[in-house]
């Protein structure tokens, strides 16, 4: 049977249409699910390795810290092999802060996840030994109740438990700090606790935000080691070991398995002095200092 040309051209171009509608339906559907990723993407962050949803990660990270805050300082000692008190020291004593002599009012500083109060206790102490600085107060912030409750059961043992009102605990995410006024701190702290922010740019500009200018945004976190070779000892060590010690020294492996990759998770020294800078600080010299080869650093940002 014959098929007329006008047949064979109503098929080629019914086909072609046919084609073409595909082709856009496919499109379409394409950036549908772009579109659906991307947005799935904004709503997730990661909490290690696994990827959760934002609002799951404050609540697990909580139980990670509710478990290991009796006992915080054994868990620094595993992941650092002691040496974070090393680190701790040499931070507060590059930060010399304190109210100098004739100076016409003390300090505010505010250490942010300072539950146990380590960082905090050691800035007055240094204050007050290196400028006779015995009013400056201290605000210690912490989304963690049970690591704040560390703090205070450490600070009834300490001289600033004087009745002077010179040192207050507060629960506080400090992505937001909303109990904390606008321009009213001058040295603001936080040690190992940054990684674990759900926004970390967020955590940086509420903390330029509270920030006096003048003030000075000071961290101490574990950062990427520069060597390579030791850095494969590093992190054999990290992934094989400290997830078992959790295991025997806390009966623990989740949380120090957690706590190793959010090591791994968190920015390069180069790629957060530029988010710290983002948040509008300036940032001196280098802006940085590698402790232990880059095991951990510390970062220096002034609200000018």
């Amino acid at each position: 049977m014959k098929i007329l040309p006008s047949l064979y051209l109503f098929i080629s171009v019914h086909t072609i249409l046919c084609i073409n509608e595909l082709a856009s339906y496919y499109e379409t559907l394409g950036e549908a699910r772009v579109t659906y990723y991307s947005s799935k993407k904004d709503e997730t962050t990661h909490f290690g390795y696994k990827t959760v949803n934002k609002d799951e990660k404050e609540k697990l990270v909580g139980g990670v810290f509710s478990s290991v805050a009796s006992n915080y300082d054994v868990m620094n000692d595993a992941m650092s092999l002691g040496i974070h008190r090393l680190w701790k020291s040499h931070f507060i004593n590059r930060l010399d802060a304190g109210m100098r002599p004739g100076s016409s009012r003390p300090l505010d500083f505010l250490d942010v996840a300072g539950g146990t109060g380590d960082i905090a206790f050691g800035l007055l102490d240094h204050a007050e030994s290196r400028f006779n600085d015995i009013s400056s107060t201290m605000t210690i912030a912490d989304i963690n109740a049970d690591m704040l409750a560390e703090g205070k059961n450490r600070f009834q043992s300490t001289k600033w438990n004087d009745g002077s009102d010179r040192v207050n605990f507060l629960v506080q995410n400090g992505e937001t700090m909303d109990q904390i006024e606008d321009n009213s701190k001058d040295v603001y702290t936080i040690a190992f606790g940054i990684r674990n922010f759900t926004n970390i740019q967020a955590g940086l500009d509420t903390a330029y935000r509270v920030l006096r200018p003048g003030g000075i945004f000071a961290c101490l976190e574990f950062s990427q080691v520069d060597n390579p070779v030791i850095d494969y000892v590093y992190q054999a060590y990290s992934f094989s070991l400290l997830p078992l010690m959790g295991q025997l020294i806390a009966n623990d492996r989740d949380s120090y398995q957690y706590l190793v990759e959010s090591i791994r998770n968190f920015p390069k020294q180069e790629e957060f002095k530029g988010m710290i800078e983002k948040a509008g600080f300036y940032v001196p010299e280098k802006g940085y200092e590698n402790l232990t080869f880059g095991v951990a650093s510390i970062h220096i940002g002034v609200k000018l």
